[in-house]
C-alpha cells in the first residue's frame, strides 16, 4: 500500500515548475513593452477580454433553429456540464452580442449589463460562469494580462493596489507615440485584433509615488520607469483580484465605501493626512476588479448612494474614492433582478439615469420540455443517487408539469397547452409548420417570466427520494404528490387561482404519463419482431395489390384474393388514417418502397416510424387477450399468462430502462386502466 511519503513524491512529479513561473513572471518595464508588441491581447479592455475566453471555447449551431448558436462555454465543460446553462440560446446570444458590441467600443462597454428574470432562471449561474471563465482564461497565454509594482529601498515591492496596466505610467503627450510603435505590423482591418490603446490614469496612490520619483529624477520619467516591476496577474475572486462581488446588506451597517475603499485611519497618524493616498485602503469591490468583472447580486435593491457610483463606474468608466479626485476604472459591470424588482425600477423617477445606462437581457425559464430535463439529470442520475432508481419519465414528468406553468394558454382554437408544450419540443402536429410554432412564441411574451421554478421541482425531487424510503424506486406519482402537496406552502404562488391552476396541471400530467406507458407496455407487448415482419409482410401484399389493381395470391390454399381492406383498414385507423385518404397513404408507401428498390435497398418498417407505430398498435390489440394482461390486478395468475407477463417485463427493463420494481409497477398499472376499461364496456353492454 502507498504511504503518504511516496504520494508526495507521485504528486510532486506531476507539478509543473515551468507553468508556475510562467504565471508568476515578473519582469521590467521595457520587457513588458516587448510583450506587448508581440501579443496585443495582454492591454485588452475587459469587455475585449470577456467575449474573446467565450469564444475561445468556440461555437455550434443549435438544432433546428435557424441563425441561432450555441456558445460551448455555456456548457460549463471544464467541469463536466456541472454548471452549464441548458436551453436559453437566444438570450445568450443577446447577451455575447453585447460583449462583442462592448468590445469593439460601439457603446455598449458604458453600459450596465443587466440580467431580468424570474427567480431561478439561471442569472446567477451565467454571472458565476463569466467569473470562473475569467479565472481560467487569465491563467493561459492567450489570457495573461499584467500589473506593476514600485521597488522600495528596502528591496521591498509596493504593488499598484488596482492592478493598473502598466501602459497607464506613460505620460500623455508620449502615449501616442508610444502606441504607433506598438502597432506596427497590425492588421487595422481585422475586427478581431484590437489596436493597442493607452487610456485613464493609474490609481491615486501609484500617481502619488509616480510624480515623487519624477520629481527625484529631474522630471526623466524613463528612469522613474526603472524603478518598475512589471508581474503577470492571474484574476481570483477568492483574493479579490480582478473579480469583485457587491451583494446589498441592511442600511444601516453598509455605506458606498465596500465599493470604492475606504481611509485607512491608522496611517493617518504616520502620513499627517486623510488625503494622502499611502493612507487610503484602494480595496473596495470596484477597485479590486478593475480590468475584470463585478457582480451585482440583486442590483436594484442598492440604496440610492450606491447607485451614483454604479453609474459613473459604467458611463464615465470612474468612481469617486473618499477624499480623491475620480479614479479611472476598466470593468465589466453584470447585474441581475427579478420581475418585482424591475417593475420597481421602472416606477422609479428618480432612477431613470440608471434605466438609461442599463443593457437589460431577459433570462427566462426553459419552455422546452427536452432541455428542462436535462436541469433534473444533471442532478438526479444514477452517479448521483445511489441505492435508489429513478423510475422511466419520472424527471421528464416534473420537467413537464413545470414547464407547463410557464406557458401561456394558446389562442389557436383548438390548440391544447400540452400540445402547445410539444410543438416547442420538435413534435409535429397537423396542421402546424415551424412558422406556425415561431408565431406562437410571439405571440406569447411572458412565456417563461412566470411560473415555477427549477428549484422548486428539484427540491421535491429531494424530498421524494428520501420520503419513499421504503420503496427502491422514485416513480412519477410519487414525484406528482410532493409537487401537489408542496403547492400548499409555496411562498411564490400568489393566489388560489394560481395554486388551482398548478394543481389541474398536474392532473393533465399524469393524464399524459399514462398514456406513455400505455404505449411502452404495448409495444413490450408487440415486440415479436417475426409476428410484426409477418403483419407488415401481409399489409404490403394487401396494399401492393390494391394500388396496382392486382389480386393476392393466399400463401396457404394458393388461390387468389382481393386484397384484405380489413387489415389494411385495422392498421391505418391506429395512426388516424381517415378513410378519405387511405389511397394516398398507400401510394406514399409504395413509391418509397420503389424508390429505395432503385438503389438497390430493401424496405423496412423500422424506417417508417407511423407505420411501425401501427403495425405495433395493431399486434398488441390481437395479443392483448391472450397475454391477458388485466390478470395482473388478481391474485390468480397461471403459469403460462405468468411466462408472458415476465417475457413483456424483461423487454421493458432492456428496452425502456425499468428494472424489476419498476416495470412490475407499470404492467400493474397499465392492466388496471384496462380493467377498468373492461368492466366499462361490459357496465355498457348490459
Amino acid at each position: 500500500m502507498e504511504n503518504g511519503r511516496s504520494f508526495l513524491t507521485r504528486i510532486s512529479g506531476q507539478l509543473n515548475s515551468d507553468l508556475f513561473r510562467q504565471e508568476h513572471w515578473q519582469g521590467t518595464f521595457d520587457e513588458y513593452l516587448d510583450i506587448v508588441r508581440k501579443d496585443h491581447r495582454v492591454t485588452r479592455t475587459a469587455f475585449q477580454r470577456v467575449y474573446d475566453m467565450i469564444m475561445s471555447y468556440g461555437t455550434y449551431p443549435v438544432e433546428g433553429k435557424k441563425g441561432l448558436i450555441r456558445y460551448r462555454f455555456f456548457d460549463d465543460p471544464v467541469n463536466g456540464g456541472r454548471d452549464g446553462i441548458f436551453g436559453l440560446s437566444k438570450p445568450l446570444m443577446e447577451l455575447v452580442n453585447v460583449f462583442k458590441s462592448a468590445a469593439l467600443k460601439y457603446g455598449s462597454e458604458r453600459r450596465v449589463l443587466l440580467l431580468h428574470g424570474p427567480v431561478g432562471s439561471s442569472k446567477s449561474t451565467i454571472a458565476r460562469l463569466l467569473k470562473q471563465g475569467l479565472e481560467r482564461y487569465s491563467r493561459t497565454e492567450e489570457g495573461a494580462l499584467y500589473t506593476f509594482g514600485w521597488k522600495e529601498e528596502d528591496g521591498t515591492i509596493l504593488w499598484d493596489p488596482m492592478n493598473g496596466d502598466p501602459l497607464q505610467l506613460v505620460p500623455m503627450k508620449y502615449r501616442q507615440e508610444l502606441c504607433s510603435y506598438l502597432n506596427e505590423g497590425r492588421d487595422i482591418d481585422d475586427e478581431t485584433s484590437y489596436s493597442v490603446e493607452i487610456s485613464g490614469e493609474v490609481c491615486p496612490l501609484s500617481r502619488f509615488i509616480f510624480n515623487e520619483r519624477l520629481e527625484k529624477a529631474d522630471g526623466d520619467w524613463t528612469k522613474v520607469m526603472e524603478q518598475i516591476v512589471v508581474k503577470r496577474i492571474i484574476f481570483s475572486e477568492q483574493d479579490r483580484i480582478g473579480i469583485g462581488t457587491f451583494q446589498p446588506k441592511d442600511e444601516k451597517n453598509q455605506d458606498s465605501t465596500e465599493l470604492t475603499g475606504d481611509i485607512n485611519y491608522r496611517k493617518i497618524a504616520q502620513y499627517g493626512s486623510e488625503s494622502d493616498p499611502r493612507a487610503f485602503n484602494f480595496d473596495g469591490e470596484f477597485n479590486v476588479s478593475n480590468r475584470g468583472l463585478i457582480e451585482f447580486i440583486e442590483v436594484l435593491k442598492l440604496d440610492v448612494a450606491f447607485l451614483y457610483d454604479l453609474l459613473g463606474a459604467s458611463q464615465e468608466h470612474k468612481i469617486k474614492p473618499k477624499k480623491f479626485a475620480q479614479t479611472d476604472i476598466d470593468t465589466v459591470i453584470i447585474g441581475h433582478t427579478n420581475e418585482p424588482e424591475y417593475r420597481r425600477l421602472q416606477s422609479n423617477e428618480f432612477m431613470e439615469a440608471l434605466r438609461d445606462r442599463t443593457v437589460k437581457i431577459d433570462v427566462p425559464y426553459v419552455t422546452k420540455l427536452s432541455e428542462e430535463v436535462k436541469i433534473y439529470e444533471k442532478d438526479y442520475n444514477s452517479k448521483r443517487v445511489r441505492g435508489k432508481h429513478i423510475a422511466p419519465h419520472t424527471l421528464e414528468i416534473g420537467a413537464m408539469w413545470a414547464v407547463l406553468t410557464r406557458l401561456e394558454t394558446p389562442k389557436h382554437h383548438g390548440l391544447t397547452l400540452i400540445q402547445k408544450m410539444h410543438l416547442y419540443n420538435g413534435r409535429s402536429l397537423p396542421g402546424f409548420t415551424t412558422e406556425n410554432v415561431e408565431q406562437l412564441r410571439k405571440e406569447a411574451k411572458s412565456e417563461g417570466l412566470f411560473g415555477i421554478s427549477p428549484r422548486y421541482v428539484q427540491d421535491k425531487i429531494s424530498n421524494a427520494l428520501v420520503v419513499n424510503s421504503h420503496s427502491s424506486n422514485l416513480n412519477p406519482f410519487m414525484l406528482l404528490n410532493e409537487l401537489d402537496e408542496g403547492l400548499k406552502h409555496h411562498s411564490l404562488i400568489a393566489n388560489d387561482e394560481m395554486r388551482d391552476h398548478y394543481r389541474q396541471l398536474i392532473t393533465v400530467v399524469k393524464e399524459e404519463y399514462t398514456d406513455i406507458v400505455k404505449n411502452e407496455v404495448q409495444r413490450a407487448i408487440a415486440a415479436d419482431e417475426e409476428a410484426l415482419t409477418r403483419l407488415c409482410g401481409n399489409y404490403l401484399d394487401s396494399v401492393k395489390a390494391y394500388t396496382q389493381k392486382e389480386r393476392v395470391k393466399n400463401k396457404f390454399t394458393g388461390e387468389y384474393e382481393e386484397p384484405d381492406e380489413r387489415l389494411m383498414r385495422s392498421i391505418e385507423e391506429r395512426i388516424d388514417i381517415p378513410d378519405t385518404r387511405k389511397d394516398d397513404f398507400r401510394r406514399e408507401i409504395m413509391n418509397y418502397i420503389g424508390a429505395l428498390s432503385l438503389d438497390g435497398k430493401t424496405f423496412d418498417y423500422k424506417t417508417n416510424e407511423r407505420l411501425q407505430k401501427a403495425l405495433e398498435m395493431k399486434l398488441f390489440e390481437d395479443q392483448k387477450d391472450t397475454i391477458k394482461l388485466t390478470s395482473l390486478v388478481s391474485n390468480v395468475v397461471d403459469a403460462d399468462t405468468q411466462e408472458k407477463i415476465d417475457i413483456v417485463k424483461a423487454r421493458l427493463i432492456r428496452n425502456y430502462g425499468y428494472d424489476e420494481e419498476s416495470a412490475t409497477d407499470v404492467l400493474q398499472y397499465v392492466a388496471s386502466i384496462f380493467a377498468r376499461g373492461d368492466s366499462k364496456k361490459n357496465s355498457d353492454a348490459a
